[in-house]
C-alpha cells in the first residue's frame, strides 16, 4: 500500500535534500553539522541494539489490538513478535538520530506517542536528564515493551497504556512544559493533527517535535504540510523518514530538507 507514492516521494527528497553548505541559518548550520551530519557511532548503543536484534528473532505470537492506522505490511491481529520488530522499530540511524536530539537539547520531559516494542523509547530515553512518557494502545505490545526496558534496566521510563485519544489529553492536564515530543502512533491525517494541536499548546521556544513517517501516506503528508504552516511554528527539517519542527520564535519562518 502506497509503495509508488513513497517511492516519488524519496526520489524528491534526494533530489532537493542539501548539505551545510546550502544553509545560510546558523541555527540550521549548527543543526546540521553537530546532529545530523556526523559519523554515527554504531557501538554506542550496542546493548540497545542487542535487545532489537532479540525482538527480531522471536517468533512469539500475539494478539495486538491496533488502534492506529496498523502497519503497512501486516494484517490481521495475531502477529510474531519478529514481524513486528522488522516493520515498526526505527532505523538505528534514525534512533540515534534522536538520542543526539535529545542529548543536544538536554531534555527532560519526553513524550513518546506508539510505544511499539521500546527500542525508540530507550533511545529516548538515553539522555542523563531525561524522563520518557511513552504512551502505547496495545497491550500485548506494551507488556512486551516492558520487558525491554526491564531488560535494559531503564528506570527513568513511564509507560501510560490506553487509547491516546483519552491518555493524552488527560497526561497534558497536569504535564508541565515538553522539551521533546516523538508522535509514532497513528498514521492517518486527523489524529495526527489532533495529537499536534495537543502537544503544541505544552511546548516551549526550546522544544522539538519530532513526527516519524511523514511520507507513509498521501495523507500523513497532507498532515506534515499543514503542521509545517502551524502559526507556532517557525523551522522545520525533512528527512524523509521524519519531519523536525522547532518554535523558537527567534528564527525566520524556514524549511529545508537536509540530506541524512
Amino acid at each position: 500500500m502506497h509503495t509508488f507514492f513513497r517511492i516519488k516521494k524519496y526520489i524528491n527528497y534526494w533530489l532537493d535534500a542539501v548539505d551545510e553548505h546550502s544553509l545560510h541559518s546558523p541555527f540550521l548550520y549548527d543543526f546540521f553539522t553537530r546532529i545530523v551530519k556526523p559519523k554515527k557511532d554504531l557501538s554506542e548503543h550496542s546493548a540497545i541494539e542487542q535487545l532489537r536484534k532479540k525482538l527480531l528473532h522471536d517468533e512469539r505470537v500475539i494478539i495486538v489490538d491496533d488502534l492506529g492506522n496498523g502497519s503497512s505490511s501486516l494484517t490481521g491481529n495475531v502477529r510474531k513478535i519478529s514481524d513486528i520488530a522488522k516493520t515498526s522499530l526505527s532505523p538505528q540511524s534514525f534512533s540515534i538520530l534522536y538520542s543526539r536530539i535529545i542529548s543536544y537539547y538536554n531534555a527532560r520531559n519526553v513524550i513518546e506517542l506508539g510505544t511499539s516494542l521500546g527500542i525508540s523509547t530507550l533511545y529516548l530515553a538515553s539522555g542523563k536528564k531525561a524522563h520518557v512518557t511513552t504512551f502505547e494502545g496495545s497491550s500485548a505490545i506494551a507488556d512486551i515493551a516492558t520487558l525491554t526496558f526491564e531488560f535494559a534496566q531503564a528506570k527513568n521510563i513511564n509507560l501510560v497504556l490506553g487509547n491516546i485519544e483519552n491518555t493524552l489529553p488527560a497526561f497534558l492536564q497536569s504535564s508541565g512544559k515538553i522539551d521533546v515530543a516523538f508522535i509514532d502512533a497513528n498514521h492517518r491525517y486527523e489524529p495526527t493533527r489532533r495529537y499536534f494541536e495537543w502537544l503544541v499548546q505544552r511546548t516551549h521556544s526550546q522544544s522539538v517535535i519530532i513526527l516519524d513517517d511523514i511520507y507513509f501516506s498521501p495523507e500523513m503528508e497532507r498532515a506534515w504540510i499543514e503542521i509545517k504552516k502551524h502559526s507556532m511554528v517557525y523551522t522545520t527539517i525533512d528527512l524523509y523518514r521524519c519531519g523536525l519542527v522547532f518554535f523558537d520564535p527567534s528564527l525566520n519562518k524556514q524549511h529545508v530538507v537536509l540530506q541524512y
